[in-house]
């Protein structure tokens, strides 16, 4: 019983709202991933029409304004993207679905679009590509990010021994053609990375990322995306995970410095294999209404001088697996992406995002 009660008292705190008074900072960030009707491949041209009737909720969430203010299109073939592939899927190493309609069915409505990089099928592409070319892939990277008016995230899952040199390399030749842009106007400058949920896993990147790419002083990428863990998280789980990039992990051999929290998001699922989860569908009821107090306020810990994380994202519209759910009608998640965005009053299109 003693150790029953020691441990609530050590979760009590995370499952509380913020304490009065505690600073409490607006969202910046509130996005999904969004894996189109094929499960990540976007091997298709999508017609307009028949998009808006699958994905409406994303640009309406039921008062005419948007859910979210980014949406990120998953994913990319790194290895494509390097030799500029052209075949059934891909046109010039780019999926045949990300096209510029696309794009401009968000970006029209005031919402950031970016493309990802990798995912965790693409791992050994990624592999590859640095292997063979890194500095070409960030190049190629870069004219795409021109081209279609997007950012880019880096989507790099090798949990060992991943290729730093390499991605090093990539991100060199990226920022050699479009530099950093704190003020998040150059819509293609922006270049952001995934990390693991907390700091247990991708521990390699997550260490290079934070010491070196994430900086506040020195800026590299704009910021990095806790991604979503195995599974939906409890409300303690996801501010654990959340708590331990912020805090860092100075036992680890080399440690792993902490991270400001403004400089990363949170994530959630919204579909999640066979179901649609309550953050999709009521806001009430959500985790990221549960954990918005922390997200808000979470105070930096040797790292940044401003409270709360940029925000959230979400995984992922649409079709995220071939044999799972989506968010297609009648899932569609304006009760709870939407709520959310009137909630916290996220902005539209995205401000400029803090720097400390």
């Amino acid at each position: 019983m003693r150790r029953l009660a020691a441990l609530l008292c050590l979760l009590l705190p995370l499952l509380l709202p913020a304490p009065a008074g505690a600073a409490a900072t607006p969202l910046q960030v509130y996005g999904a991933w969004h894996c189109g009707d094929d499960a990540c491949v976007w091997g298709a041209v999508r017609d307009t029409a028949e998009f808006d009737s699958k994905n409406h909720w994303l640009i309406d969430r039921g008062d005419g304004r948007p859910s979210v203010n980014v949406v990120v299109l998953s994913f990319v073939h790194p290895v494509k993207l390097l030799r500029k592939t052209t075949d059934a899927q891909t046109l010039d190493g780019v999926p045949r679905g990300m096209t510029p309609g696309i794009v401009s069915y968000f970006a029209s409505r005031g919402i950031r679009v970016m493309l990802s990089i990798g995912g965790i099928t693409y791992t050994d592409a990624w592999n590859t590509a640095l292997a063979e070319n890194a500095a070409q892939l960030g190049r190629n990277a870069a004219e795409v990010a021109r081209r279609l008016g997007v950012g880019i995230e880096i989507d790099y899952e090798e949990n060992s021994g991943p290729n730093l040199t390499g991605l090093q390399s990539f991100i060199d030749a990226y920022r050699a053609v479009l530099p950093y842009d704190a003020s998040g106007a150059d819509q293609a400058a922006r270049l952001t990375i995934d990390l693991a949920a907390g700091a247990r896993w991708l521990i390699a990147i997550g260490r290079k990322a934070t010491a070196d790419w994430l900086r506040t002083d020195t800026p590299v990428l704009d910021y990095a995306n806790a991604m979503v863990p195995a599974r939906q998280p409890s409300i303690s789980g996801a501010v654990a995970n959340w708590q331990e990039h912020i805090d860092g992990k100075p036992t680890y051999a080399p440690p792993i410095p902490p991270l400001a929290p403004a400089k990363f998001t949170g994530s959630l699922y919204i579909a999640e294999g066979n179901k649609v989860r309550t953050e999709c569908t009521d806001f009430a009821a959500s985790l990221q209404n549960s954990t918005g107090s922390f997200v808000r306020s979470a105070a930096p810990n040797g790292a940044g001088t401003t409270p709360g994380l940029l925000g959230y994202m979400f995984w992922a519209a649409e079709r995220p697996s071939t044999r799972g759910v989506t968010t297609a009608p009648p899932n569609s998640c304006e009760g709870g992406v939407g709520a959310g965005a009137t909630a916290y009053a996220v902005p539209i299109p995205m401000p400029a995002l803090r720097q400390s």
